[in-house]
């Protein structure tokens, strides 16, 4: 499937032929609340109620709003989420994420994209419940 851009112009989403989405964000960009709700929007109408895995690269954004990461505490069609970033500033946005926000599925933050596809398509993540203050989803990588 091609990219879809998502309402706002700051980034695309592709559902991949093997399943996986794949949310891309523009380089240098504030994801603002509308930008979050909308590409959760687009995540659900391409999903049509069946549950993915989610690769977000956030590897080239500046700062993501409050707002937003409000927006991305809230359940939708990803079952599975890998934050790809590539900086310590990147690190330091997810890790702030994780702690102040329970994600509505296991999420974890990585620095390798192949690390980060291994990780969700495999399907084992006994225990993990959301609040569950599940180790994996805490000990960032």
């Amino acid at each position: 499937m091609e990219p879809v851009e998502i309402p706002g112009g700051k980034g695309r989403l592709t559902l991949r032929p093997d399943g996986l989405l794949h949310l891309q964000w523009d380089e240098r960009i504030v994801v603002e609340g509308a930008d979050a709700k909308a590409a959760m929007a687009k995540v659900n109408e391409l999903c049509q109620g069946t549950p993915h895995p989610m690769l977000v690269d956030m590897a080239s954004t500046k700062a993501t709003s409050r707002e937003a990461r409000a927006v991305f505490s809230i359940p939708c069609d990803a079952n599975r989420i890998a934050l790809l970033g590539s900086s310590p500033v990147d690190r330091l946005l997810a890790n702030f994420f994780l702690g102040l926000h329970t994600p509505p599925c296991p999420t974890r933050f990585f620095t390798s994209r192949s690390e980060a596809m291994a990780w969700l398509v495999d399907s084992t993540d006994e225990g993990w419940t959301p609040g569950s203050g599940d180790m994996r989803r805490r000990g960032l990588s």
